[in-house]
């Protein structure tokens, strides 16, 4: 919000994200650190480092390496990709160079030349007891073949 004086004032909410965005045309040389959400359309020669999420436009172009809590790319990367939580390669992506995550997602069309390490695992989820099977109850709908029906 801009106040009576002209300056920037920055109103932040208790529990509010941060969000970062680098737009298309941005070019940078360096280490860029952050906090929260980051969204990047420009180019980066440097490093890239937040706790949070960063988002890679399909216009970004990173030289260097990242690391983030997730990493979500749709541009060019030359570099290593390291993510505490996960890293999601999008179409019509491009990366060369290695990524370690616990998990990776990589959609069709991405051009990946690299190495991987990604042991399957996210953060660990607390797992459910097998619920009883209750007897089927007349008249009820039940799943026979794909589709409700009864019997």
């Amino acid at each position: 919000m801009f106040g009576l004086n002209g300056g920037k004032k920055e109103i932040k909410q208790p529990g509010e994200e941060t969000f970062t965005f680098l737009a298309r045309g941005f070019e940078f040389k360096g280490i860029l650190t952050f906090d929260g959400t980051v969204r990047i359309d420009g180019r980066v020669s440097g490093e890239i480092h937040t706790s949070g999420t960063l988002i890679l436009g399909e216009h970004a172009v990173i030289e260097g390496d990242v690391s983030a809590g997730t990493i979500v790319s749709s541009g060019k990367i030359n570099g290593n990709l390291t993510a505490a939580e996960k890293v999601h390669l999008l179409s019509p992506g491009a990366l060369l160079g290695t990524v370690k995550a616990p998990l990776l997602a990589v959609e069709e069309g991405v051009r990946f030349h690299g190495t991987c390490e990604a042991d399957g695992k996210g953060v660990e989820r607390v797992h459910e007891e097998p619920r009883a099977t209750a007897p089927h109850a007349p008249g009820a709908p039940h799943l026979t073949h794909g589709r409700f029906g009864k019997g």
